[in-house]
């Protein structure tokens, strides 16, 4: 169960990563798009959270997935290699999302340009930052749709894609859960995917703070990536 600070300076929630990993699984959002048009959501499962606060610390962080896909050029990207010893937001979702996949990687790319705009890092502090968006819909998710996707949104951000199973398995590994695309019988395609945006600290190579990308704001995100740069807790 999760357990609430008794500091009031205390500006996150705590959980166990088994505790987590039970709260996620009833933590999916449903979106349908008919043809890669984007149309409202066909359902919306989540579960309140005992506090507003946009970050969970875990008291025993995830590892980080073993992960091995295919970046937007087409290469390979090991996960693990590739980002370690460096701060981590890992996120699972998918280009043809209608609302919390694009509003999620917008947040986050608002938070960098404002951190920049008002000095509070350096360049060379933020570009350690390494903003990881697996998609959940490889069929569609292509190399070249998702580098264009999410060139829009931030061109530093990275893409993954690959098989569907490799992909579900390593979501799993940091609960978060994902399902296979399916076409509805009115024609539209339904994703489920969780929305947990997942920071890894570069001291330890671990996830160790959640988001929820339905809830956390631009301004969540301002206020943690200085922390979550160092490693620190929000």
């Amino acid at each position: 169960m999760s357990k609430s600070s008794k500091s009031s300076k205390q500006t996150t929630k705590t959980l166990t990563a088994a505790a987590f990993l039970a709260a996620a699984a009833l933590t999916l959002t449903a979106c349908g798009s008919g043809d890669g048009k984007k149309d409202q959501p066909v359902a919306d499962v989540s579960m309140e959270s005992e506090t507003k606060r946009a970050a969970t610390v875990l008291d025993k962080p995830f590892k980080k997935p073993d992960l091995v896909l295919k970046d937007t050029q087409g290469k390979k990207y090991d996960l693990r290699e590739q980002t370690k010893g460096k701060p981590v937001l890992l996120y699972y979702g998918y280009t043809n999302c209608p609302d919390v996949c694009p509003l999620t990687m917008s947040n986050i790319a608002v938070a960098k340009k404002s951190l920049l705009q008002k000095m509070t890092v350096t360049k060379a502090e933020l570009d350690k930052l390494q903003v990881v968006f697996v998609t959940t819909d490889p069929k569609r998710d292509t190399a070249k749709e998702l580098g264009k996707w999410l060139k829009a949104q931030d061109p530093e951000f990275i893409g993954l894609t690959g098989d569907f199973p490799t992909i579900q398995g390593s979501a799993r590994t940091v609960g978060i859960s994902i399902e296979p695309s399916k076409k509805l019988k009115n024609g539209k395609i339904e994703s489920m995917h969780g929305t947990q945006v997942i920071a890894f600290s570069p001291k330890s190579d671990t996830g160790y703070v959640v988001y929820n990308g339905k809830d956390a704001t631009a301004k969540d995100y301002e206020q943690d990536l200085p922390k979550i740069i160092e490693g620190q807790n929000p």
